[in-house]
């Protein structure tokens, strides 16, 4: 994929009567990418959505001259059956009642003001896959893709599972691939790759006067795998120079430079996660067989429902599946009442041999089916999931670390 691949932008239309609303939500779209178009009563919407057709409506429910409600109405009456356009329906009445009002008009959701942006931008882009015309599409296709790895506990392997599944994305399917390391208090990475203090990241990046590509490349270090690294800063107290919405800026601008993108993301379920989990394709979550981790999955999962993602977006990886705990994965998928994607065996030796070396096992030319598993979940991902049944009857070795075999269904 190369830079010159360029993304058609969507056109959202904000229809709101209230210029510091119409200013705030402006900025966080075009910090997004998207293109913007105002309106400030309900004549003019509809005049507007005729005229340029927006990828989609942020609508007040209580403009001037035609509220929301019958502008959504309108739109619904007068639309063809290719040409329906998202509608985000704003207000400030917390009551059931008008929530159920504005999707009876035709909305397809319902915020109330107050709103966090995080969960506005997490609806929209919802929405706009749903329902995005083919150019846009076409458009987002040919950028890279975000896969973010998230733990569900701490030391379930996660971060050692992305590290090496973006060496095999390079090594095994000769895709480009940059790892950022998203944890940004305490990050790992230096120490897992046997790197030094002095190497530039993601602060440097963020914190100048413009976040572009120019600015990324200054900072990208080149791994001896192959990879690019976009590294947590190396003192703690520097990670709060990162903004979430800074994050979201970078990844974007990194979709075009590389064909995949892989996020290790803060154990903390804070904005900043939120945002990464907003901007990916895929969220990873990783888990261990056993009651907290189960617990924490369940909560991720209802976050995701609750924040309408796809229902493919966040697949699960259980680690360590051949480990005893006393919970089996049919016993964990009736729990989450959600299916294991990936399962994971548990191979102790090559994973701490390989942290303790400073040297990632996906780079080692060795026969072990920890290594060649790794492999196979790299190739798993990059076909989009279609994956061959193992060659052994029992799930594939795999780490601490996290590394798959993948499981078909």
């Amino acid at each position: 994929m190369g830079e010159q691949l360029q993304k058609v932008a969507a056109r959202i239309l904000v229809v709101d009567d209230d210029a510091n609303v119409q200013r705030v939500l402006t900025f966080a779209l075009r910090q997004e990418g998207y293109e913007v178009v105002h309106a400030r009563d309900g004549a003019e919407a509809l005049k507007l959505w005729a005229a340029d057709r927006p990828s989609l409506l942020l609508l007040d429910a209580t403009v001037p001259k035609m509220d929301g409600y019958q502008v959504a109405t309108r739109i619904r009456s007068e639309e063809g059956r290719a040409g329906h356009v998202p509608i985000i329906m704003l207000g400030a009445e917390t009551d059931i009642e008008h929530k159920i009002r504005g999707l009876r008009a035709g909305a397809d959701d319902y915020l109330v003001k107050p709103f966090h942006s995080a969960e506005l931008l997490a609806r929209i882009r919802s929405l706009l896959a749903r329902f995005a015309p083919r150019e846009l599409q076409g458009a987002r296709a040919s950028t890279g893709r975000v896969l973010a790895f998230y733990g569900a506990k701490g030391g379930v392997g996660a971060t050692s599972l992305a590290i090496n599944t973006a060496i095999a994305l390079h090594r095994g399917a000769g895709r480009s691939v940059i790892l950022v390391d998203a944890n940004l208090q305490f990050g790992d990475h230096r120490v897992f790759l046997d790197l030094g203090k002095d190497r530039k990241g993601v602060v440097d990046a963020a914190t100048e006067a413009q976040i572009d590509t120019e600015a990324l490349r200054q900072v990208i270090v080149r791994h001896d795998s192959g990879i690019a690294l976009l590294l947590a800063p190396p003192a703690p107290e520097t990670a709060e120079l990162v903004t979430p919405e800074a994050m979201g800026q970078v990844l974007r601008q990194l979709e075009p430079m590389f064909e995949y993108i892989v996020v290790d993301c803060d154990r903390r379920m804070d904005e900043m996660t939120l945002q990464i989990f907003d901007v990916a394709d895929t969220v990873f979550l990783v888990l261990t067989a056993d009651l907290l981790s189960l617990k924490n999955v369940s909560l991720v999962l209802e976050m995701g429902r609750n924040l309408d993602y796809h229902r493919d977006k966040i697949q699960l990886v259980l680690n360590r599946s051949t480990s005893i705990t006393g919970i089996n994965v049919k016993q964990a998928e009736a729990v989450l009442k959600q299916r294991i994607h990936y399962e994971i065996a548990n191979d102790h030796k090559v994973a701490s041999t390989a942290l303790n070396n400073g040297a990632p096992f996906a780079m080692e030319k060795s026969e072990s089916l920890l290594v060649k598993s790794l492999y196979d979940f790299a190739r798993a991902i990059d076909r989009g999931g279609a994956v061959a049944s193992p060659q052994t009857p029992q799930p594939v070795a795999a780490g601490a670390g996290a590394q798959a075999a993948v499981k078909t269904g």
